[in-house]
């Protein structure tokens, strides 16, 4: 199994570009020594973009990523950021239908297929993300709801172009709330998606994609979550802002 151990910390809307530029150096400054099998991904606003990629151009296995970007290569489209700009500044990693995106923005399963072409395209990877409401989850159809994103987002690729697949799973109901997917629902669901992915392309490819936890990982609960043998990492929200708290998770990992 080569698949990549992998903690990415999405700042989403927070720290201004000095303040980022601080987040960097300290998380920098934390003591990680990471295999090669592992990797940390960093996900700051667009504004700080440039500046991190600087901060971390000589940095072994710490990767930059984008929160988002717009689904056509350029055009009248104010306010939005291509993929090719994010490729031309050092992105290497784009975060693609976050649930806030899709609920805030009302991005579509379409419009991220979309998406995730434009980037890999450009030659970057993606982080895509897919989950469940509590609504969904307390219903019972988490599994096929899980699998109609993936399948509409995702299975529209070749099996070579899916090497560059990291797909994340964040239970909606676990993220800003305090509560956390318990070991046994995380392993569960990473198992469905992982069973997805083979089941499409084959079981070394399922066996070689990383699959991220998104919901409430912190470094009191990361250790158990990552213990999961389906769970490749985190996708860290609210724990990311704080340099201390980030590298304790990646060091669970």
């Amino acid at each position: 199994m080569s698949r990549k151990k992998i903690v990415a910390g999405n700042w989403k809307m927070n720290k201004n570009i000095f303040e980022g530029k601080q987040l960097v150096n300290d998380i920098l400054e934390s003591g990680l020594e990471l295999r090669d099998d592992q990797e940390v991904v960093i996900a700051p606003p667009f504004t700080s973009l440039e500046l991190a990629a600087s901060q971390l151009r000589d940095s072994k296995n710490i990767y930059l990523a984008a929160q988002n970007c717009h689904q056509e290569a350029s055009g009248a489209y104010t306010g939005e950021v291509s993929a090719e700009m994010l490729k031309g500044i050092g992105v290497s990693y784009v975060i693609i239908g976050h649930s806030e995106r899709r609920q805030y923005f009302g991005e579509t399963d379409a419009i991220l297929a979309l998406k995730v072409d434009a980037v890999l395209k450009q030659d970057m990877k993606v982080i895509f993300c897919c989950g469940e409401s509590l609504e969904i989850r307390e219903a019972g159809t988490q599994n096929a709801y899980i699998q109609t994103q993936i399948e509409n987002g995702l299975f529209h690729l070749d099996e070579a172009t899916f090497k560059n697949i990291v797909i994340a799973y964040e239970p909606i109901w676990a993220i800003g709330t305090g509560l956390t997917a318990s070991d046994d629902q995380a392993q569960e669901m990473h198992a469905h998606i992982r069973s997805l992915v083979a089941a499409k392309y084959g079981a070394a490819a399922a066996d070689n994609t990383s699959i991220l936890y998104g919901g409430s990982c912190k470094p009191s609960n990361a250790a158990g979550l990552f213990s999961c043998p389906d769970v490749d990492g985190g996708l860290i929200g609210g724990a990311s802002l704080v340099a201390a708290d980030f590298a304790g998770i990646i060091k669970a990992r």
